[in-house]
């Protein structure tokens, strides 16, 4: 999946993806963007845009 068809998905969806593949597939942030080429800092505005911030502890995108 590429940022482009993500950056078009409601924030809730994307924010379901997103951790879901932190789950199930990538250790961390940089795994995940390096596997999907995506643009950490434009993932970030988008998931804050509905109140979520990455948590690295707990490897997921969490209500802030």
């Amino acid at each position: 999946m590429d940022w482009t068809m993500m950056r078009r998905l409601d924030p809730a969806i994307l924010l379901g993806i997103v951790n879901e593949k932190l789950r199930l597939e990538c250790s961390d942030l940089e795994e995940l963007s390096a596997t999907y080429e995506l643009d950490v800092q434009q993932l970030h505005n988008q998931l804050a845009a509905i109140g979520y911030r990455y948590d690295a502890t707990t490897n997921q995108f969490r209500l802030h």
